[in-house]
């Protein structure tokens, strides 16, 4: 993992299959980072000195991070959550074309 220092005005986090991503400060605001970042703490532990892995994989934070930009609402945010728990933050909530399952579009109505 590339643990070079953030921007100023942002914050890096890794997915499991170690992509990393920069983000915004803003975000840490958002309850699905909240959450997140408590999942990794429960599986990861904290440490001072290794960079903070998300439990779950670069597509899924992708999925979260463009929901995420569009400004969804706090009750979206725990739905998809709740996802997230559900499938452990595993690719499987995406089926071969790369399309979202009717499971997890479901959450976002």
């Amino acid at each position: 993992m590339n643990t070079s220092t953030a921007d100023k005005g942002t914050f890096v986090i890794y997915t499991l299959d170690k992509r990393r991503f920069v983000l915004p400060l803003s975000y840490l605001s958002n309850y699905i980072f909240q959450e997140l970042f408590k999942m990794s703490e429960e599986e990861f532990g904290i440490s001072s000195s290794d960079p903070i892995v998300i439990p779950c994989d670069s597509r899924l934070m992708d999925y979260i991070v463009s929901l995420v930009k569009l400004g969804m609402s706090v009750e979206l945010e725990k739905a998809l959550l709740n996802s997230v728990i559900r499938s452990s933050c595993s690719i499987s909530t995406f089926d071969r074309r790369g399309q979202t399952s009717q499971h997890l579009l479901l959450c976002g109505y």
